[in-house]
């Protein structure tokens, strides 16, 4: 299983925290894979041919981290 790392500001994280309470869900990651698994359900269910190009560069839009750990994804494997 690949895996994948987010950084979120804190209005999401609250809403985050709501949906695990509302659905009973007890880490993060599993109620981050609930909400795309649905959200990835009701897009098919609503359109037949899905164009997933809309997604491209969401996740440059995110904030950067000022202070990374590391300085290449070459010094993460080092």
């Amino acid at each position: 299983m690949s895996q994948l790392n987010i950084h979120v500001n804190a209005a999401f994280e609250r809403a985050l925290q709501g949906f695990m309470r509302a659905r009973g869900i007890r880490t993060k990651s599993e109620a981050i894979r609930v909400a795309v698994r649905e959200g990835l359900a009701r897009a098919e269910a609503e359109q037949k041919d899905i164009d997933f190009k809309q997604w491209l560069g969401l996740g440059n839009q995110a904030p950067h981290n000022p202070n990374p750990r590391y300085s290449s994804n070459e010094a993460m494997w080092e």
